[in-house]
């Protein structure tokens, strides 16, 4: 199982990134999808979940009304577009998928918001 992210990078106060994870090495259309984040000096968080067909997403209520997570599993690929990003946006985000007995994730994308 592979993801490799891309996307992140520097942005201003209530500017967008749109993140990318191209997955292989396993069923991607069978599979749900989440992105996490962490920031130093904390834990990891589940940011946005999107179920195997596309149908049905969850947001942790930090994001809700600003992220926006998708994906087209013809390219084996999740997005999350996040807009009116703010300094506390500021982590690692990391895309993931659940295993049978692990969780499997990516290598992470920085992203920074500041002025």
């Amino acid at each position: 199982v592979q993801f490799v992210e891309s996307g992140g990078g520097l942005v201003q106060p209530g500017g967008s990134l749109r993140l990318s994870c191209v997955a292989s090495g396993f069923t991607f259309s069978s599979s749900a999808m989440s992105w996490y984040r962490q920031a130093p000096g904390k834990e990891r968080e589940l940011v946005a979940t999107i179920s195997s067909a596309g149908g049905s997403t969850n947001y942790a209520d930090s994001v809700k009304g600003r992220f926006t997570i998708s994906r087209d599993n013809a390219k084996n690929t999740a997005y999350l577009q996040m807009n009116s990003l703010k300094p506390e946006d500021t982590a690692v985000y990391y895309c993931s998928a659940p295993g049978r007995f692990v969780r499997y994730w990516g290598q992470g994308t920085q992203v920074t918001v500041s002025s």
